[in-house]
């Protein structure tokens, strides 16, 4: 029984316009993923081009055979465009303008009459764009594997499709068809297209509900103002590990915040809050961990080290932020901090305990005057 091409094309066209109506609904409940509306567009221009191209089956003409030629190199440039935006974050349009340059040279053809020139290279560079969205995903396989290389794999399948519909009207050699081009290849297409598109749908909103899932997860654990740890992803990270001997915690706590606040307003207070939390970041090794505690407190946890590198680490920390002539709208001033730091145990202490040990460390360098650095007598590994 041969296969009633009008009817699967229909189908592509409705399960596109499904799949676009969908992005385009999560894109309103997640604005900032903005991949997912310039996906939807892709898709819009897709379903334009299987309706151009079921009129163009019934009345072939060139303004059709344009038409739907375009729509569809415009509809899969746009999402090699929403890939590149997906892995990156960065704008769309780069990519997909250069994906709009084989507009340049399929359309004249068409328009010149040479039906079936133009639709071998209509084929032929949805194939390349479908391939380039591919690899897109496959260079972002890191953030998911399994979904993002499934993704890859469907995009790839559905390219190969393309690029036999070319290879088939490149075989038959004919320049000038006046029809739609009505082979096995064309059929196959729109089945692995069927296919293809429930899965990329499939992976995709799977995809994205887990990126959303790891964002909430990481708002919730990151400190808004200074983009550091807040306390609750500190104790997530350390609260239920045992503080060995050669792991230390650093307690911070900026001089005479309230008076900075009074006198200079929150938005200055703020602005020593982000600087320090620079200092901070910038004096970090990738075992070590930051952390903004609450309020003017901050928190330092590191690992692999001994005394004298921590109190080395902290003095330079305190100095560098005791020089910085900090900027702010109401004028330019400088701020000091007090920090305390103390050790774990052979045995292992538990993280709260370090924690207050390197508390009361602090704030003993308060009472002894503040801008300094004190030891608890948790300093010594051994």
């Amino acid at each position: 029984m041969s296969l009633d091409y009008t009817s699967l094309l229909l189908a592509v066209g409705f399960s596109a316009a499904c799949l676009s109506l969908t992005l385009f609904g999560m894109w309103l409940t997640a604005r900032s993923e903005r991949f997912l509306l310039t996906w939807a567009t892709s898709l819009v221009f897709v379903v334009g081009d299987i309706f151009v191209y079921d009129a163009y089956i019934d009345m072939p003409g060139r303004l059709l055979g344009i038409g739907a030629l375009a729509l569809l190199l415009i509809g899969f440039s746009a999402m090699l465009g929403a890939a590149y935006q997906f892995r990156t974050g960065g704008s769309p349009l780069p990519r997909a303008l250069l994906g709009c340059v084989s507009l340049v040279v399929a359309l004249p053809p068409m328009a010149l009459g040479y039906d079936g020139l133009g639709f071998m290279f209509e084929n032929l560079f949805a194939a390349l764009l479908l391939l380039a969205t591919a690899f897109e995903y496959w260079r972002g396989r890191d953030e998911a594997p399994a979904l993002t290389i499934g993704i890859t794999a469907l995009y790839s399948a559905t390219a190969t499709s393309f690029a036999l519909c070319a290879m088939v009207l490149a075989w038959d050699g004919k320049l000038i068809l006046g029809h739609a081009p009505s082979n096995w290849a064309e059929e196959l297409s729109l089945i692995v297209v069927i296919a293809s598109m429930t899965g990329i749908g499939a992976l995709s909103l799977a995809l994205n509900q887990g990126r959303l899932a790891r964002y909430h997860r990481r708002d919730a654990l990151t400190d808004p103002l200074t983009g550091l740890l807040n306390r609750r992803a500190l104790f997530d990270m350390h609260g239920n590990v045992p503080v060995g001997a050669f792991t230390a915690v650093v307690v911070f706590d900026l001089d005479n915040f309230k008076a900075i606040n009074d006198e200079f307003g929150h938005a200055a207070g703020d602005e020593v809050l982000k600087v320090f939390a620079g200092e901070l970041a910038g004096s970090l090794r990738q075992t070590d961990v930051a952390a903004r505690m609450g309020g003017e407190e901050f928190a330092l946890v590191l690992k692999r080290t001994l005394p004298e590198t921590v109190e080395e680490t902290a003095e330079r920390i305190r100095t560098a932020f005791a020089t910085r002539l900090i900027e702010t709208e109401t004028g330019s001033l400088n701020c000091t901090v007090s920090a305390g730091f103390a050790f774990g145990s052979k045995e292992g202490l538990s993280f709260d305990k370090v924690l207050s040990a390197a508390d009361k460390a602090l704030y003993d360098a308060k009472r002894g005057g503040r801008n300094r650095v004190t030891a608890s007598p948790f300093r010594r590994a051994g």
